[in-house]
């Protein structure tokens, strides 16, 4: 009664307003073979108190209670309450995107001020309005970088995300755009420069690599756009931890910049949704896919926002349109909107050297599997057990351990992802510790 019509004498003005007797004769034209004949194998309703108990039991046989040292692109980070508070608010919730730009003010001001800050965060000079996810970012900009050099060949480190890979493998499929990966290399983990030298030529419009990288690995990201730009290639850097960007040298060497939010109070909610983004010089702009919310004056000269750029399908002639992307994560891009105005810039900084801080002190436990630096994620090798080995035998102990590598890379088979976060606690990072003797 509380959501659905569903009381007798609705019912009835329903069938009326139909212009039959009964239910049954509305459905008489259906042939038998195909209707079902009795009712569905569902249980019978519930109260909302039964309801609710009952999610919170399945939610306590889940990860609750649990320390994880889960990361590969999904990051446990405390939430402020506040994030829940702003996004919870009707005008927000219920607006999802701003087709009528000139009436969604307020949305807008949200999705200027979620630019403004993704171009401090990366060194770029325009951001979009966000973008599905991580993954699905990583294909635009790879078609961004081949509209504007004019090539279609695509390199990309095997550093990178193996599902970004495959996202990508997916778009390129038919965009008549082939796809080479070329290595890491074996002791630091890092993109391997002379597989890249080895294989970059005149047809490469795009050079892809992630930083820190799937391994945690941070890149040099100036060597690496030195040598795509020498060919005449784009380099597109990738992020999937972007608390990292706290920290780190933003990626102002690149040309385009393409990343996940979801470490920005986004809740891992079993992979989404989240927000990506793509970021990029201004000569660059009108091949950026998306939208772009700009600053103007209304006829009265007060500050007013509108849809600056919209170069899609539906605003502009499809043989002219830069994507098929519809829409922008409005909602959850705010989410990440107001993480960044709660942490601001010293708090931002001040969450990645936890991270660094914790990280290392488990690294320094276990004895990373790569030389290279790293910020939150490493590999660390298994010595003689298997992960799943280690994986149960921390189970036991309500603590989720690392990601096991070889499903992507064989060659690291006895090797495990690991993330320690703001959120791993000492104790836990011990106890993991232990399971390796």
């Amino acid at each position: 009664m509380r959501y659905l019509p569903k009381s007798q004498a609705e019912r009835r003005q329903m069938v009326e307003a139909c212009g039959v007797e009964s239910a049954e004769q509305l459905f008489s034209h259906l042939p038998d073979g195909v209707r079902l004949k009795r009712p569905l194998d569902l249980a019978p309703g519930i109260s909302e108190y039964d309801i609710v108990d009952y999610f919170r039991a399945r939610s306590a046989e889940g990860a609750s209670g649990y320390a994880s040292f889960l990361g590969a692109g999904v990051y446990a980070h405390y939430r402020p309450v506040l994030v829940d508070t702003v996004v919870s608010r009707g005008e927000f919730l219920t607006s999802y995107t701003p087709y009528q730009a000139e009436i969604s003010q307020g949305t807008l001001v949200t999705i200027f001020e979620f630019q403004t800050m993704i171009c401090q965060l990366t060194g770029m000079e325009v951001a979009n309005a966000s973008m599905y996810d991580g993954s699905t970012a990583v294909p635009e900009a790879a078609m961004m970088a081949a509209r504007i050099t004019g090539r279609d060949g695509v390199l990309i480190a095997r550093s990178v995300h193996p599902e970004y890979r495959e996202v990508l493998l997916t778009y390129a499929r038919n965009q008549g755009m082939p796809v080479q990966e070329f290595g890491y290399n074996n002791e630091s983990g890092a993109a391997e420069l002379a597989d890249l030298e080895s294989k970059i030529n005149d047809a490469t419009a795009a050079v892809i690599v992630q930083s820190p990288n799937f391994f945690g690995v941070i890149e040099n990201v100036k060597r690496l756009a030195e040598i795509a730009h020498r060919h005449g290639a784009l380099l597109v850097f990738i992020f999937t931890e972007a608390v990292s960007l706290g920290i780190l040298e933003p990626p102002a060497d690149a040309d385009i910049v393409a990343g996940e939010l979801q470490s920005f109070a986004i809740s891992p909610s079993f992979g989404g949704p989240f927000a990506g983004i793509i970021a990029t010089k201004e000569k660059f702009m009108r091949q950026m896919p998306g939208r772009l919310v700009g600053e103007t004056v209304d006829s009265r000269g007060n500050r007013a926002f509108c849809l600056t750029l919209a170069t899609r399908e539906q605003h502009i002639r499809r043989e002219k349109a830069t994507s098929n992307i519809c829409t922008n994560q409005a909602l959850i891009a705010l989410m990440a909107t107001v993480f960044m105005t709660v942490y601001g810039k010293q708090g931002l900084r001040e969450l990645a050297e936890q991270n660094l801080a914790k990280a290392h002190y488990l690294g320094a436990k276990l004895k990373p599997r790569f030389s290279g630096a790293y910020f939150n994620e490493f590999v660390a090798a298994t010595n003689g057990k298997t992960p799943d080995v280690i994986n149960q035998a921390l189970l036991k102990k309500k603590i989720i351990g690392g990601v096991p590598l070889n499903r992507w890379y064989p060659e690291l088979e006895n090797s495990m992802l690991l993330c320690a976060t703001e959120m791993s606690k000492r104790e836990h990072m011990d106890q993991l510790a232990e399971a390796w003797q």
